[in-house]
């Protein structure tokens, strides 16, 4: 336990600064400050003394140098209990420092920008904020060391509280939070200059690299009550799973999340009112139309059997007309969307267990990576955001589609790309009435499909994620009733699958693109 006598501030990131300086005068500890930090502090009418006059040596290099000193650096690393120490420290007149509170250039920040040149780069390192953070972290029995702006209210409390003293178990943890945080800054600096160094600044996927979460809850359990679990939100990510708003029902498990994510990811590209029910990640039945209500009866309508104990995914404010036909829908396990309106939430909120969630769907990270654990390594990929136009798509068949199978077409190739390989779906205008998913063989997908569309199969559209190997998913799509096919193409089969399709009067086109999800 230390009491506070003196403290050092220096901050690129001001949030919050002068009610907590503020604070620390109130309770008389001598404020140490530099350059623009000092400045704001006065004109705060705080009593300031700067580095440069504390030192009696002034900043140089253009404030490259400022709080490289003994008397700053002594002040932090002397150990209070050693007699040796504390009679180095009273021969060249140094003052001890109780608290530093630093955080640093922002370099991660500079170097989104484009066109960074180098040198721009290399002037946003910070050399005496990590020197400072590290010294006082290793010493930080006796001294307290704050990086982070969200402490503040907490730091603040405990010393008032206990008449400016701070417990050793929060000394502990602030120079834990200290060496991370010079410890990620570093990182990030050596990426950047490294991949500069082999000229990949443009490449995302660079030789090296590093991810960080921070956990936002214990879950009850993993995908199994024999597997412990937890939440986890990326590192400075301001959108996404992690900032989802639960306004009602029972805690959220393993495969909520993951549920909730896989209907996220159905709808978030579609333009206008978009419903989607997911079990065990793949859809059971997802559309698009004029009206969220119409939307919804039409994903629920696709596969009603399995859709029960789904998540209903919407990209709109839920309205009462679509939130009375979900009352009637039987048992779902959680509701993702845009909004709630009050009518609507008060009728789905009688139903104590089921779990309605707000989502941000406009403040979603379009650029990220896609990682996947395996034994003793990490594959990383980018996310598959690969868009299909119009002017993309190639009619191979002596028919073509027309503008009303085009437009089924383009919705069934966003649906896809979301699906468990292999993949199969049968469109009606802008929704699903027959998915096969996840299937080993495409065929058997075909098959799947087929049967889950009954006989709703008739004059649909076919989308397949990937190549058609052989005639006999063709036979099976024409004997169903399906007029038209999108597929990748690029297959030794291509010729005869295109001379099949002919001969049953079917439309077909090919993208030369694949969706795989494994």
């Amino acid at each position: 336990m230390i009491k506070v006598k003196r403290a050092l501030i220096s901050v690129s990131d001001k949030k919050g600064i002068i009610p907590f300086v503020k604070g620390l005068h109130s309770l008389g500890i001598e404020i140490i400050s530099t350059g623009g930090t000092a400045k704001q502090l006065k004109e705060a009418d705080i009593p300031v003394c700067e580095v440069s006059e504390y030192t009696k040596s002034p900043e140089m290099l253009d404030g490259r140098v400022k709080t490289l000193h003994p008397k700053i650096h002594g002040g932090l690393l002397a150990l209070r209990h050693n007699q040796e120490h504390m009679a180095q420290i009273k021969e060249h007149d140094i003052g001890l420092i109780d608290m530093v509170v630093v955080n640093l250039y922002p370099f991660e920040t500079v170097i989104k920008k484009k066109s960074i040149t180098l040198e721009e780069a290399t002037e946003n390192i910070d050399i005496g904020g990590p020197s400072m953070l590290r010294s006082a972290a290793k010493n930080y029995k006796s001294v307290a060391v704050i990086c982070n702006p969200d402490r503040y209210k907490q730091i603040l409390d405990e010393l008032e509280t206990n008449s400016g003293l701070l417990s050793d178990f929060i000394l502990y943890q602030l120079a834990i939070e200290a060496f991370g945080h010079t410890a990620r800054y570093d990182r990030i600096i050596f990426e950047y200059l490294n991949n500069r160094l082999k000229g990949e600044s443009f490449s995302r996927l660079s030789q090296e690299m590093s991810f960080r979460f921070i956990k936002v809850q214990d879950l009850r359990y993993g995908e199994n009550p024999q597997q412990q679990a937890a939440f986890y939100r990326q590192e400075d990510e301001a959108g996404g799973m992690a900032h989802l708003k639960q306004l009602h029902g029972k805690e959220l498990s393993f495969n909520n999340i993951l549920d909730l994510n896989a209907a996220v990811s159905m709808i978030k590209d579609l333009r206008d009112p978009a419903a989607v029910i997911i079990k065990h990640n793949n859809p059971t039945g997802l559309a698009e139309d004029k009206t969220l209500c119409n939307a919804y009866r039409h994903a629920w309508c696709c596969d009603p059997v399995s859709a029960f104990g789904g998540i209903i995914g919407l990209n709109r404010k839920l309205d009462l007309a679509t939130a009375q036909i979900m009352q009637s829908s039987g048992f779902m396990e959680c509701v993702i969307a845009a909004g709630f309106e009050q009518k609507a939430f008060k009728l789905l909120s009688q139903k104590k267990n089921l779990r309605l969630i707000e989502f941000d769907f406009k403040n979603i990270q379009k650029d990220g990576f896609d990682l996947k654990k395996v034994y003793g390594g990490l594959l990383i990929q980018e996310t598959d955001e690969r868009d299909l136009k119009e002017s993309e798509m190639r009619v191979v068949t002596k028919k073509a589609p027309t503008k009303a199978q085009l437009e089924a077409m383009l919705f069934g190739w966003k649906a896809i790309k979301n699906i468990k390989s292999n993949a199969i779906v049968l469109v009606k205008q802008r929704r699903l009435v027959g998915i096969g998913c996840g299937q080993t063989s495409r065929v058997e997908s075909v098959r799947t499909a087929i049967a889950k569309a009954g006989s709703n199969s008739k004059n649909t559209i076919m989308v397949s994620d990937a190549f058609l190997p052989h005639v006999d998913n063709v036979q099976l799509a024409a004997k169903a009733g399906v007029k038209a096919i999108i597929q990748t193409g690029g297959s030794v089969a291509d010729s005869d699958v295109i001379k099949q399709a002919d001969k049953s009067g079917m439309a077909m086109v090919m993208t030369g693109v694949r969706h795989f999800k494994h």
